[in-house]
């Protein structure tokens, strides 16, 4: 698909985008003479948009000069400045420059709805003020965009605000879609009739919509409108970003996403095919756009070379200093232990001088209770002091072999006193350990012999059949990694409460919960004292029902999958690292680790970076299909495929004109508004979806606004230098005004109520003739 760059693998990591910085506000133009205008009652524009106030003259004070636009983010914020104490109104870009004005900026709209009419009231103070208008009153027609289907309470409000406040002479209503159609599609000169067919698509900061335009009207009673636009889909991006990276170190804020969305978002001409595509980790790599944000290193001191290799060696002397200091506490013990050897050695030779009693108080000075305890403590002085020397000349102690002696076990317990019975019971306690030691020799032994014999047995079995050996290897491999497989899904799926294992696992802890399950001499023992885990089914229970207690077989069988794939790798040629267990698990979490790959702890810079991958055309999606993002609304094709019936067919009448050709021309020809509609791919999933909608032979033709920011006010600017807006037959006057209130409607063709009114027939009526679009026409105002 082309959606997704070529991987070129001599190529290093994806370029990394840095965040934009607040930059501090520019001043508008110099604002033109304002002379010529206040002697020519040049009519004012003003595109009252979500995001951005367009506003300026409608012509130019100078001849064959196109008009100046002033244009600023449509927000306001009451600052008081903390040097002079004196309270600020900032506009625009100027609430960027005052840290604490951020919080309290206020717009004019709520979501699509223009509801806060103080924040409005400012800005066209504002753009009023850069005009050069310097009377009490605003003298001059104004031309002003509002949403389509504007609420009446809206446009009542906004009409007061113009006619009680500003005392402006008219005010005309346009849809800011409608005339931006009209700006790239009227014929020259101005003054001739816009006949002109097509399917607007306006992408709006909080809603999309969708207008049929007949030879030159908005049909509005067919025009819809989508809850959906880029304010949702920078919040939507937002969203994502803040459950891919819960423990972000920086805040992200709608405005980088909003900035994330408009210059890295595409839209996919196949969605469910793109995302197949994205299975294969390296082409998920490729797709991927990173945005580093800011981020501060931690200060480190660097030293120079000299202290690095002053340091090293001060570490050396100090290790050598530690190895001399344990070899001398080393030989101090050894001399200790020679020295307590020789003075044990001569106390027992003195035994045939001395009589019993003295020789005997000696031994009790000396903590010892008889002579066996002395030959005791001699012969482990003289094993230590063996392994000792074989240690510093480097020979391998393999510990005591010849068998120790016990003599008092033969002797009977009549023949011994008390001392020589205590003695007699340490040595059988001596003689039981030193046979299970033998025993454990043996037995260890023995296993080297059998795994001796099995490993010339599995010898020969590879020599004669190779092949047939690898298979068996590679069924026993196959069956472990299932089995460990089984043990994630098991652990999974006990983390899910509404899982048949987790199911299980509730009935089990219900079953140990009962009474009358479990005897209870069994529950009770000693005083009441929990007698549970004195069995080992009781341990099995609890391995069933614990999910965090770890299998005792978990260990055992990676150990041994590890060593048969030892084998495998070492006597297989076709068994590479690809087919290993590690291996095949790493691939299937490289498409975790490609969404969102880990950096190490101390890299700073790494973890402020944002990934984006599946996002990139995930958020644009929800123009096609809301409902993937929680709103329940049609998306943009089938919206035009609920037009295309009221479009195609032919529903003549006997004295009615059809205009079926126009009307064809209107779902052919789509165009584009809006900025988001400067994203790409948007024309050509369109021109996809809509051909899969339309008959074989249908040519559809897609258009995109030449400027699309800035086409309505140009347009608008443009309808106001001609005839019919002279005439004042789209504009409502002061004083039709007063005498009928804010909720008046003047219906002309850019407006929201274009005189589209159905006539007993199901006609209706356009430059004098009567065209049929449905059977039965019900307009809203």
């Amino acid at each position: 698909m082309s959606e997704i760059p070529a991987l070129d693998k001599d190529k290093g990591p994806a370029k990394v985008h840095l965040l934009p910085t607040t930059y501090l506000p520019t001043l508008p133009p110099q604002a033109e003479a304002y002379e010529y205008h206040r002697t020519a009652h040049t009519p004012i524009i003003i595109d009252n948009g979500s995001t951005n106030l367009r506003w300026g003259f409608g012509s130019s004070s100078r001849p064959n000069e196109e008009p100046k636009t002033f244009t600023g983010p449509n927000a306001i914020a009451k600052y008081k400045e903390r040097k002079t104490n004196k309270p600020l109104l900032l506009f625009g870009e100027a609430i960027d420059s005052e840290s604490g004005a951020r919080g309290q900026a206020r717009t004019p709209w709520e979501g699509d709805v223009l509801l806060n009419f103080d924040a409005l009231e400012n800005a066209l103070d504002y753009a009023f003020i850069q005009l050069g208008v310097d009377t009490q009153t605003v003298d001059h027609p104004i031309l002003m965009t509002e949403r389509l289907c504007s609420p009446l309470h809206s446009r009542a409000l906004t009409s007061e605000l113009m006619f009680e406040l500003y005392s402006v002479p008219s005010l005309t209503y346009s849809i800011d879609g409608v005339m931006s159609f009209y700006q790239n599609h009227r014929t020259t000169p101005l003054n001739s009739p816009f006949m002109s067919n097509g399917l607007v698509i306006s992408f709006n900061t909080a809603s999309t919509s969708v207008i049929p335009i007949l030879r030159g009207k908005g049909i509005l009673s067919l025009a819809k409108r989508i809850p959906w636009g880029a304010s949702q889909s920078s919040e939507y991006l937002l969203k994502l970003m803040q459950l891919k990276y819960p423990n972000f170190p920086t805040r992200v804020t709608s405005t980088h996403t909003n900035w994330m969305f408009h210059n890295f978002c595409e839209v996919s001409s196949d969605f469910p095919s793109l995302l197949r595509q994205l299975q294969d980790p390296l082409h998920f790599r490729a797709s991927e756009v990173v945005v580093q944000f800011p981020f501060v290193l931690p200060v480190t001191e660097e030293k120079t070379e000299e202290e690095l290799a002053r340091i090293t060696e001060r570490r050396k002397e100090q290790g050598k200093k530690l190895q001399e200091m344990a070899a001398n506490k080393r030989m101090e013990k050894l001399l200790q232990k020679e020295t307590d050897l020789q003075y044990l050695t001569s106390l027992k030779e003195s035994k045939g001088t001395e009589t019993k009693k003295e020789w005997m108080s000696k031994l009790q000075a000396e903590n010892l209770d008889s002579e066996v305890a002395l030959d005791e403590i001699i012969k482990k002085l003289e094993g230590d002091l063996k392994r000792a020397r074989k240690k510093e000349a480097g020979e391998v102690d393999d510990g005591p072999q010849e068998e120790p002696s016990f003599p008092l076990l033969d002797v009977p317990d009549l023949e011994l006193d008390e001392e020589g019975i205590k003695e007699k019971k340490k040595q059988r306690l001596l003689k039981a350990g030193w046979d299970a030691r033998a025993r454990a020799r043996r037995e260890k032994e023995r296993e080297r012999e059998e795994k001796e014999k099995e490993e010339k047995k599995e010898e020969d079995e590879r020599d004669q059949d190779l092949g047939g050996w690898s298979r068996k290897l590679r069924q026993e491999q196959e069956a472990l990694m299932s089995k460990i497989k089984e043990r994630s899904r098991r652990k999974a799926a006990l983390t899910d409460r509404k899982s048949a294992a987790a199911q299980a696992r509730m009935k089990n802890i219900a079953s140990l919960a009962a009474d009358d399950r479990v005897p209870k001499a069994k529950k009770r023992k000693a005083g009441g004292e929990d007698m549970f885990g004195a069995d080992d089914a009781d341990w099995a229970i609890y391995r069933k029902i614990n999910t965090a207690a770890p299998s005792s077989d978990e260990e055992d069988d990676m150990i041994q999958l590890q060593i048969i794939e030892q084998k495998l790798l070492t006597h297989d040629p076709t068994f590479t690292l690809q087919n290993t267990h590690a291996s095949i698990a790493t691939q299937r979490s490289a498409l975790m680790s490609a969404f969102r790959p880990s950096y190490e702890e101390g890299d700073v810079e790494g973890n402020a970076r944002i990934h984006l991958n599946t996002e990139r055309w995930r958020v644009p999606e929800a123009y096609f299909s809301p409902a993937m993002a929680g709103v329940d609304s049609a998306g943009i094709t089938e919206v035009i495929q609920n037009l295309i019936p009221s479009f195609l067919e032919s529903r003549s009448r006997p004295g009615v004109l059809d205009y079926l050709d126009d009307r064809r021309q209107v779902i052919q020809n789509i165009f584009l508004t809006g900025q988001p509609s400067l994203i790409p791919g948007f024309s050509t999933r369109l021109e996809t979806s809509l051909k899969s909608l339309l008959p074989p032979d249908s040519k559809v033709t897609i258009t995109r606004a030449a400027n699309p920011a800035l086409d309505a006010w140009k347009g608008m600017a443009a309808f106001s230098r001609t005839d019919e807006f002279k005439s004042a037959g789209c504009a409502m006057t002061k004083e039709e005004y007063e005498e009928y209130g804010g909720d008046r409607v003047k219906r002309w063709w850019g407006g929201n109520w274009n005189g589209e009114i159905g006539n007993s027939v199901g006609g209706m009526k356009v430059d004098g003739e009567n065209f049929v679009i449905e059977e039965t026409m019900d307009v809203d105002s």
